[in-house]
Formats: C-alpha cells, sequence, structure tokens
C-alpha cells in the first residue's frame, strides 16, 4: 500500500493574528485544531495546538469576526443553549483573542438580555504541544505526548529549550495525557455580563529574534484625496507591518521586518531589503535598523556549508537547521545562500542616505559598503565574465538563489530547466546600480569611487552582449544565462526589476515597458512571474505563473523612475484591484488567472500573509498612483 505524501498545510480559509514573534492560526469562529496549520506559536514553536471552547457541553454557534488590528480579534457567537423559549437570541458571547509578544491572551464575555440570572459551565480544553515550525510546514507534525503540571491556577509544560505557562483565575483545572482543560462555573446575571480570562505564555531560552519594544519607527503617509480602497490598503498594511517587527537579541535598538507568517517570521535579508526599501518615503528608521542588522552578520570567511563568504549578506537566520527531506535541503541556522541580497544591501544603504538617514549613520557602514563591494567583484563574479552568477557548491542548499528561489524558477520558454551556473538578469540590475550608487557614496564620504563606476561599465557591456533575445514580437533579456553562457529564453517578469537600475537606454526600457503590461505577462491582478506563453506556466505555479505584490511593486517603481507613469498606474490598479479581494491584506502570492476571465484572482492556498514585501507594496501603489 503507497503511503500518503506529507503535504505542507494550507492557509488560506485560515485566520491569523500576530504580534512577532508571536501568531495565532485558527478557524474563523476562533477554535484551534482544525487545520494543521493551527495554534499559538511564539517564536518557530508551536506551543498550543488545539483550543475548543464549550458552554454546557455544546459549542458556541459563531456569527461574526473582527479584526480592529494585526495582533487583536473579535469573536462574536451565540450561545442558544442557554436562552429561554422565544427565537430571539437572549445571549451573546464575545472571545476577544490577543497575540503578545510572548503569548496570547483570550477572554470570553457573555451578555444577557434575559430576566432571571443564568447558571452555565464554561469549559476550554488546551492540547500542550512543541512542535518545531519546519516539521510543521513539512507536513510531519504529530501530535506530541508532553508531561503537563498543575499548579493552582496554572499548567505548565516543556520541551528542549521551550518552556510554557498556562493561567486562569476562578477556575477547577484537570489534565488528560497532553490536555488542559478549564472549566468555571458561573451565573450569567440577569440583563447584566460576566466573562473569564485565560493567556498562554512562552519562553524560548535560545531564541534569535525578539519582539520590538518600540513604536513603528515610521510617518504615516497623508491620505486625504485618496481612493476609499487605496486608503484602507495602506492603513491595513502598516498595522501588519508594525506586528511584524523584530530585532536580534545583540542588537535590540535596530528593528527590522521579519519575511512573514507562518512560515518566515524572522530575517531574510533579500525580504527585510525590499521591505524597508518600499517603506522609505516613510522614514528611514526601518532601513536602517535593516542596514545594521545586515551588517553585523555580514560574512566574514569562506565556509562552502553555509555557503558564506568575505562580504556577503546573508539570507536567511532560524534557531535551528532547516531539513526538508522532500527537496533534499538542509539549511545551517545561519545560511547565506543568497547571490542578490548583497547589491540590494548597497543600493538600500545608498537610497536611505539620499532618503535622509544620517551621515553618522552612514559613515559607520562604510567598511560594510566596501567589504559589499569587493564580494560583488571577488565572489559574485565567480568565473571573472563581468556577471555576478550563483551555484549551491554545498549539495544541500537552494539550488536557485534569487528571490524566485524554487527549483523550477528558471526555465526555457519549452520548459526545460536550466542548468547552473545560474545568471539572472534582474541580479546583473541591481549590481549595476549597487556599484554605481555605492561609488557615489564612497565619493560623497571622501573615499574614491571610480573602480566601482568602470567594474559597473564592464557589467554593462557583458550584460548588453549577452542576455537579450527576440521572439519575433521585439526584443527583451533572457531570465538568465546557463552554465553555457546561453541566453535562457523565457518571458518572465525578472526584467521588470531592471527598470531604474541605470542599466538600460531609454529604447530598451521601452521594450520592457511594453512587455510588462502586455497580456502575457500582465494579469490584471499584477504581474505573472512567467509569461502564459511559455511551455512552463500554470496560474498556480510558484514562480512559474502566479502573480507576486512584491514583484510588480518592484517593477512599478521601475516604470515611474523610466518615465512611464500610464504602464506604472495600470499595474498598481491591477494589485490594488486583488488587495480589495484579500480583504487588503495582500499575501505572499495570488493566482495568475487573467482578469478577463474572473473578478477575483484565486488565492495560492500555501501563501503566507502578512508578508512583509507584499504589505509594503502598497505604499508604492501610494505613490505610483499619486505620481
Amino acid at each position: 500500500m503507497s503511503q500518503t505524501p506529507a503535504l505542507q498545510p494550507l492557509l488560506h480559509e485560515r485566520l491569523v493574528v500576530l504580534e512577532a514573534p508571536t501568531q495565532i492560526w485558527c478557524s474563523p469562529d476562533g477554535s484551534i485544531g482544525g487545520s494543521p496549520v493551527d495554534g499559538v506559536y511564539v517564536s518557530d514553536v508551536r506551543v498550543v495546538d488545539e483550543m475548543q471552547i464549550a458552554v454546557d457541553d455544546r459549542p458556541l454557534e459563531h456569527l461574526n469576526t473582527v479584526t480592529p488590528t494585526a495582533s487583536r480579534v473579535r469573536f462574536t457567537a451565540l450561545a442558544r443553549q442557554l436562552d429561554g423559549p422565544d427565537p430571539d437570541p437572549d445571549v451573546r458571547a464575545t472571545l476577544h483573542a490577543q497575540a503578545t509578544d510572548s503569548g496570547a491572551t483570550y477572554r470570553l464575555g457573555f451578555r444577557s438580555r434575559l430576566t432571571v440570572d443564568r447558571p452555565a459551565e464554561v469549559r476550554v480544553a488546551l492540547r500542550a504541544d512543541a512542535t518545531p515550525m519546519d516539521v510543521l510546514k513539512s507536513g510531519l507534525a504529530h501530535p506530541m505526548q508532553l508531561d503537563v503540571a498543575l499548579a493552582g491556577d496554572r499548567a505548565g509544560w516543556e520541551a528542549e529549550a521551550v518552556s510554557v505557562r498556562a493561567e486562569f483565575a476562578e477556575a477547577r483545572a484537570s489534565v488528560n495525557g497532553s490536555t488542559l482543560e478549564v472549566v468555571w462555573s458561573l451565573v450569567i446575571p440577569a440583563e447584566g455580563e460576566i466573562g473569564v480570562s485565560w493567556s498562554i505564555e512562552a519562553a524560548i531560552a535560545d531564541a534569535v529574534v525578539l519582539a520590538a519594544d518600540d513604536e513603528p519607527p515610521w510617518v504615516a503617509p497623508d491620505l486625504s484625496g485618496v481612493d476609499h480602497r487605496l486608503r484602507a490598503w495602506v492603513e491595513r498594511a502598516l498595522d501588519d507591518l508594525a506586528c511584524l517587527r523584530l530585532v536580534l537579541p545583540a542588537i535590540p535598538d535596530a528593528p527590522f521586518l521579519a519575511a512573514g507568517a507562518p512560515w518566515f517570521l524572522t530575517l531574510f535579508g533579500r525580504d527585510s531589503i525590499w521591505a524597508a526599501r518600499f517603506l522609505l518615503p516613510t522614514g528611514t528608521r526601518i532601513a536602517e535598523g535593516t542596514l545594521r542588522v545586515l551588517a553585523e552578520l555580514q560574512g566574514r570567511r569562506v565556509d562552502v556549508d553555509t555557503a558564506e563568504q568575505p562580504g556577503k549578506i546573508m539570507h536567511e537566520l532560524r534557531r535551528a537547521p532547516l531539513h526538508i527531506p522532500s527537496e533534499h535541503i538542509e539549511l545551517p541556522p545561519l545560511y547565506y545562500g543568497t547571490v542578490d541580497a548583497t547589491p540590494l544591501w548597497i543600493c538600500l544603504l545608498h537610497d536611505a542616505w539620499r532618503a535622509g538617514l544620517s551621515d553618522d549613520a552612514v559613515r559607520t557602514l562604510l567598511p560594510n559598503l566596501v567589504e559589499a563591494l569587493e564580494w560583488m567583484r571577488d565572489f559574485g563574479d565567480s568565473d571573472g565574465d563581468g556577471l555576478l552568477e550563483y551555484v549551491d557548491e554545498s549539495g544541500r542548499g537552494l539550488s536557485n538563489q534569487g528571490w524566485k528561489d524554487s527549483g523550477d524558477s528558471v526555465q526555457w520558454r519549452d520548459g526545460r530547466l536550466a542548468e547552473g551556473p545560474i545568471a539572472l538578469c534582474e541580479v546583473q540590475g541591481y549590481a549595476y546600480e549597487a556599484a554605481v550608487h555605492g561609488a557615489d557614496v564612497l565619493d560623497a564620504f571622501g573615499r574614491d569611487g571610480r573602480e566601482w563606476r568602470q567594474w559597473a561599465e564592464r557589467l554593462r557591456a557583458a550584460f548588453h552582449e549577452r542576455f537579450w533575445v527576440d521572439d519575433g514580437r521585439g526584443a527583451y533579456p533572457a531570465i538568465a544565462l546557463d552554465n553555457a553562457k546561453r541566453p535562457v529564453d523565457s518571458l518572465t517578469s525578472n526584467i521588470g526589476h531592471l527598470l531604474g537600475s541605470g542599466l538600460l537606454s531609454p529604447e530598451q526600457a521601452r521594450l520592457i515597458a511594453d512587455r510588462l503590461v502586455s497580456p502575457e505577462l500582465s494579469s490584471g491582478f499584477g504581474l505573472r512571474t512567467l509569461s502564459t506563453d511559455a511551455a512552463g506556466y500554470w496560474p498556480l505555479s510558484y514562480h512559474g505563473g502566479a502573480v507576486w505584490a512584491h514583484d510588480t511593486a518592484i517593477a512599478i517603481m521601475g516604470l515611474v523612475k523610466e518615465g512611464f507613469p500610464a504602464e506604472a498606474a495600470q499595474l498598481a490598479e491591477g494589485l490594488l484591484t486583488a488587495a480589495v479581494v484579500f480583504d487588503f491584506r495582500m499575501p505572499e502570492l495570488h493566482s495568475g488567472d487573467p482578469a478577463a476571465d474572473t473578478s477575483a484572482p484565486a488565492p495560492y492556498p500555501a501563501a503566507c500573509r502578512p508578508q512583509a514585501w507584499s504589505a509594503a507594496a502598497a505604499i508604492v501603489v501610494l505613490h505610483a498612483l499619486r505620481s
């Protein structure tokens, strides 16, 4: 008999409440346990995997759900088992849930219109857990058997570096296996209210990220006169971003944005950089924190297993190694397998400086800037051909190391996968911009940037000699060069990242602008990652046809810089239409289905949300539609 393969949990029908590094995933009625992703998480550990509420041994009947902020939710329900004989409901129940920086708090209140007191027994069952996040993502999680200890109004459980405490007041409690059951015997007063509360708090002894303890470090943009849809998206995006802020324990005054929930609630070099770059119109504090944190972790030595190299900016930070057996991937806790984070760090430093980052802050980072530039020259261009390329040397890392990092993301128009080392088109744009703007920063601070401008010109010449292809409808840049330096000819959204980098002539920028708004790439809800003309196109393919908000936002930024406001507005309007569909919490990605065929794009069922760069895309759209 064949075994059912392990499947990653789907997310699209679940509700999330978060205050990084805590997140609560539950059903729309607030119960936990109906989906594999459900639970209360702190850092990268799920500490509760089931929560059920009963009143007089019957469940409540859900009415509606309201999320006033990203960290709070309110569920309204009926308790008809407590009602009188009339058909109208007499007793309403309201469950308030809040994610905190170390756990979750709950309050269940009852309000009655009955003219007599009504006794009721409230029962809450919590199942203890300590499953690591990567086990859950792989679909390999199973209920854990943990010892739950009772002590008065508290209960606790532990596993490895995880310590959890549940608190409840004026209740009786019991333990059955790993399940904690708490019971309150209440009397709901006539025409009155009463409630009960409980909380869950966890400590992770070796946590690598912590909650940011200050106020959101940005100034909300003026939204007067803004389209009501865009206003709603920006407001929700900033609320989500406020709850995605984290710090490293060693640098508590340098906030950055976690990549996204549930799987990536930690530092990701590329993601955190782009999100900070999108937010520069609101201030430079997040950019400064991101720059400082990544500079602190900048590579110092050559290590094949971690992909570390001197001057290189890291890819991701976790508490423990990440194992993905189905893909033969094993990543160390601090992993450097990215080709683009280093030039993007330089671009962020320059843009933040231009946006008002203090000279003192920039001056402190000048040694890191020089090391990052030298990494592009000495390691990024591993074969000396003037272009940046990547290859996984460990055999256990990511096979693709650009932002499209899935195994099938770099493919020919006929569907064949390209073989590495791979030189991605957009990475050449990042590197060119980084070299030129890095030189500008060096010159402004009394150092000589001429070497890097010369290096950039060599890259420009190599790019234009090798990357351009023609499909009979005109020229465009190939997604990449393969191991034989052949241009991989599929038409992709990657070309949008070249706009605004300085690498293109006005005529070349025009060619790309036209392609971006063509029906092959533009779905009407944003840019498809792969053209519909490609053999490998599929609207629900992660990097082969789906739409990513941040990817479209990068193209929009470039279109504005290159002087194509109409094209920028067209793509921006597409993202705004999608934002409405997703209740203004833009997911990591959504389907590439054409707007001509459907009024709403289908959700990508495993998409993370909120996602920092998807949320921050709202600021890009705001400025594009105002320009």
